[in-house]
């Protein structure tokens, strides 16, 4: 686990370029922006989305062609997700092996290929170049939660001292989350704001469905709340890094690594809801977190306990530039 906020052990030189490779899925591109504000970089973004056959053979098979990927190849790629795979290969061989390639996630490819490759611990990847943290890179800071907290405390200035937030995803390919489940939840959560007299701060996302959200509005009726609905609100409304800021606990669904592991930068009581569903990879995820005491699962019941909030970008982003200076060395 990682403390939050640890000094990077080796600065990039001035003027250091570069590039993010993604097939522009947010999920990706959000980690690996993350990883270049830590550094101090202004990245260029390619978001590369091959034809078949190309994106059937990747990551193994060869890029398709790309205008953008082009020289003058800059000093740092930062590559996320299956598809950018190709793309980060040609570019270290096309730049003599100058260029500097990082893997963001589990590349399905021999690690040894690239410079260094940052998996989540869950993934269970190995190799001499690999880095694994429990929590992925995220762009949440201790600033920008002290500065969006300050920004929004008059938005909940109506509810109570004492507020949760309340993170809630949706539906995926592993987890099911119905209108039911809402209720459900939704109940529990009521109870919770009566008992402890607290005010919830509650954020939808995209894949929270409309009918589940109509479930929560109605149950939450008689307790002092506020609702960010994904679907309707608008996006620059969307108060996330504030709650998370300025709330006591934390609840937040399992559906996703990236909410949870963003909850964990805090260092609040995080309550992780289980939903229906899940997979190996997110059971691992589940219980590193409640065996390192950072999250527990969520039972309607409000504790405290602390934790060294979990900071992956740092680690990540310090490592990077470390083995990037070493190379420039031995080169």
């Amino acid at each position: 686990m990682t403390e939050t906020q640890p000094s990077l052990s080796q600065h990039l030189p001035s003027g250091t370029t570069c590039w993010i490779v993604t097939n522009g899925m947010a999920g990706f591109e959000m980690q690996a922006v993350g990883v270049t504000e830590a550094l101090g970089l202004t990245p260029e973004l390619k978001r590369v989305r091959p034809p078949a056959p190309y994106k059937w053979m990747a990551p193994w098979g060869p890029a398709a062609a790309n205008e953008s990927i082009a020289a003058p190849w800059p000093d740092i790629v930062i590559a996320s997700g299956r598809q950018s795979i190709p793309y980060a290969r040609k570019i270290k061989k096309a730049s003599g092996d100058k260029t500097f390639v990082a893997i963001l996630q589990n590349p399905k490819v021999t690690p040894s290929q690239f410079d260094l490759v940052w998996a989540p611990e869950h993934d269970q990847l190995t190799g001499r170049n690999v880095l694994s943290t429990l929590t992925a890179p995220n762009r949440i800071t201790p600033e920008m939660l002290a500065k969006a907290a300050g920004e929004l405390s008059q938005r909940y200035a109506a509810l109570p001292e004492k507020k949760i937030a309340v993170v809630l995803g949706g539906p995926n390919k592993v987890y099911q989350f119905s209108a039911d489940d809402m209720a459900n939840l939704a109940k529990t959560l009521r109870k919770l704001a009566e008992r402890e007299n607290a005010g919830l701060m509650v954020t939808t996302s995209r894949r929270t469905t409309a009918e589940a959200t109509a479930v929560l509005r109605e149950e939450l009726r008689s307790v002092p709340h506020d609702i960010y609905d994904a679907l309707s609100d608008a996006p620059e409304d969307n108060p996330y890094p504030g709650l998370l800021g300025l709330a006591d606990a934390i609840v937040v669904t399992c559906d996703s690594h990236n909410m949870v592991g963003e909850a964990a930068v805090t260092g609040k009581p995080v309550y992780v809801v289980e939903l229906e569903g899940g997979s190996p990879k997110f059971r691992r995820f589940l219980k590193a977190l409640y065996v390192n005491n950072v999250a527990r699962q969520f039972d309607g019941l409000l504790e405290t306990w602390s934790y060294a909030p979990l900071n992956a970008t740092q680690e990540i982003a310090t490592a990077i530039a470390a083995a990037y200076n070493r190379k420039q060395v031995s080169d």
